[in-house]
């Protein structure tokens, strides 16, 4: 007995052949037994259930009935085209079905008087029902089919229809594979994980998301899958991240110097939250050994960000270094600059602000001073990452939104030194710390979860369209109480380069 493993080639599998092999590959990028079994449907239908043609009420809704061909002739239209109109009926009564392409060849493959299962969409045109291009299936196919129940609905394209390869062909050729695979899908999660997260095997959730009994097995299969994506996924970022701290070496900031200790003991208006310490210490961590530093801090917007990344900028300061805080807008970068300014006004420290506004005569002192190192901390925009930018000693790099930087931005950063700089990353956004993992798994995640004293708690709401004038009410209540608004929008003037309307 021949034996096929997921790299077999697709050719060699029952009812594809050299030709549809080609077109496989060329229009599905399926290869091999693996590339077909990895052709997931995209939905399902339920063809579980049975009407009767009297039953019929909705247009465009999905039916499914038992009944016979009484009546099939060709009827002229326009031009040389003709089209093939049957008469389907049941118990119950009769309704009409057409065809519009390929008239001749479905009317050779009908049988009149023979019992079929009718499938499709009810058109309502002319007063009656009718249904244009359903699907038919002689009974006694239907219930030796494996297709019964949760049918699965695959992608396919007009070449692959034109050779039979549309949704149920490709049901057919998976109904041949599975068999011939019997044995090859190996397990690839260890038993106690399988065993503590309840999940079925991997070889049953690859016939169960192709062939699914009902909807319960279809879900068991879809975790299961889904959890294997996760899963490597998770392995992978995991990997580099490994490779990343074996890679590259970050500075050592060993000393917690003059400007850290002034700034914490008599400058800091505020005491610390348990949540800006602990973040801190493991700022501290990262940097003092020598390892590079790439790590995420989120909290809500007043949850003390902005004090914990000046922090760990006099950390870099104190040990002889540079620092940067990039921001995505200028109207942020002039923010930090000013709160930073003033934060620091009483230490030793110079700190700029560098935007695509900054003046050139500006700009001529300000890269003097970064590069003789009389400049400590630079505050800006995209304006940071310019080639003509350069540092005595950056040690560290702080970016404020992350989503708002690509990866080849934050390398152009990395490239401002012989040594990657330390990478601090600020983000207000929610996420929950599962999906966190995975978005960012490169990335060592802290979160900022307590507020200050004082502040109030800031709660986020959702609204869908059809409140928009119960909101503009509760706007306007909260301006008559002195309160103030503001509201995010795409864009305040036209543009030619975005396509949103504008405000």
């Amino acid at each position: 007995m021949q034996h096929y493993t997921l790299d077999t080639s697709i050719e060699y599998l029952k009812g594809v052949g050299p030709a549809k092999a080609e077109l496989l590959k060329k229009e599905a990028q399926i290869f091999s037994f693996g590339d077909l079994l990895h052709l997931f449907p995209f939905r399902y239908v339920d063809r579980s259930q049975f009407y009767t043609i009297a039953e019929i009420r909705d247009a465009d809704t999905e039916v499914q009935i038992v009944g016979r061909i009484t009546q099939l002739e060709e009827v002229a239209g326009k031009g040389r085209h003709k089209r093939l109109v049957a008469t389907f009926t049941d118990k119950t009564g009769s309704v009409e079905l057409v065809w519009f392409q390929g008239a001749r060849w479905i009317k050779t493959a009908l049988k009149v008087n023979e019992p079929y299962v009718l499938f499709g969409k009810p058109n309502w045109y002319l007063n009656k029902f009718s249904f244009p291009h359903p699907e038919l299936e002689l009974l006694e196919d239907f219930k030796a089919s494996p297709l019964k129940g949760l049918q699965p609905v695959y992608p396919s394209t007009e070449k692959l229809n034109a050779k039979g390869l549309n949704s149920r062909g490709i049901s057919k050729l998976l109904k041949n594979l599975i068999p011939q695979l019997k044995g090859a899908i190996q397990e690839v999660l260890p038993d106690y994980l399988i065993s503590r997260y309840h999940l079925q095997s991997l070889e049953k959730a690859y016939v169960d998301v192709h062939f699914p009994s009902n909807l319960e097995e279809l879900e068991q299969a879809r975790r299961r899958l889904k959890f294997n994506e996760l899963f490597f996924l998770q392995m992978e970022l995991i990997r580099q991240k490994e490779v990343h701290r074996h890679k590259y070496r970050g500075f050592a900031f060993r000393e917690l110097g003059e400007n850290f200790n002034r700034f914490f003991e008599g400058i800091l208006p505020f005491e610390l939250t348990g949540a800006q310490k602990r973040v801190l210490k493991e700022i501290r961590q990262d940097i003092r050994n020598g390892a590079h530093m790439n790590r995420l801090v989120q909290g809500d917007v007043g949850s003390g960000k902005t004090i914990v990344a000046l922090m760990a900028a006099l950390m870099a300061i104190d040990n002889g270094f540079q620092a940067c805080l990039m921001a995505p807008t200028e109207i942020l970068a002039n923010q930090h600059y000013q709160g930073l300014s003033e934060l620091t006004a009483d230490l030793p420290i110079n700190i700029a602000l560098l935007t695509g506004s900054t003046k050139a005569s500006e700009r001529k002192v300000l890269h003097e001073q970064l590069q003789n190192g009389e400049l400590h901390l630079l505050v800006g925009t995209h304006a940071l990452l310019e080639e003509k930018v350069k540092y005595k000693n950056l040690g560290l790099a702080i970016v404020d939104e992350q989503h708002r930087f690509g990866v080849a931005q934050r390398a152009r950063l990395w490239k401002k030194n012989a040594l990657p700089p330390h990478i601090l990353i600020m983000t207000a956004t929610p996420i929950p710390r599962t999906l966190a993992m995975t978005l960012y798994g490169n990335l060592d995640i802290s979160v900022i979860d307590e507020l200050p004293p004082g502040r109030k708690p800031i709660t986020t709401v959702h609204r869908f369209d059809t409140n928009r004038l119960k909101v503009f009410g509760f706007l306007k209540e909260e301006i008559a109480k002195g309160r103030q608004v503001y509201i995010v929008y795409p864009l305040i003037e036209e543009s030619e380069k975005m396509d949103y309307k504008d405000l």
